[in-house]
């Protein structure tokens, strides 16, 4: 089955603490069904300092589930679901089903 959430997709929070957000999907776990968002579910993180760089308090993304977020509509920017049609040609490409336009990749 194709993905309907890619690497590069902009999408928006549905559900908890970061409802509401937006952001660029930067990696997609998928046997584990998560994905991490650029600037969504921040996590704290203490580290010490090393060889490598100064220590302190890191805040980094951490990875949200798939059912939390909603693909980004390009036409009006609205949440969208996402839908497959398949071209003349027999290829199968991503659908956004609130306008019906073709997602890119």
């Amino acid at each position: 089955m194709a993905a309907k959430i890619k690497k590069g997709d902009n999408v928006v929070i549905i559900t908890g603490k970061d409802k509401g957000k937006t952001g660029e999907v930067l990696k997609v776990l998928v046997k584990e069904e998560r994905l991490l968002v650029g600037g969504v579910n921040l996590a704290k993180r203490h580290t010490k300092p090393s060889a490598a760089g100064n220590g302190g308090i890191v805040e980094k993304e951490a990875t949200i589930h798939r059912s939390n977020v909603a693909l980004i509509d390009p036409k009006d920017g609205k949440p969208t679901r996402v839908g497959f049609a398949k071209s003349n040609d027999g290829k199968l490409s991503r659908v956004a089903k609130r306008s019906g336009e073709t997602l890119n990749a």
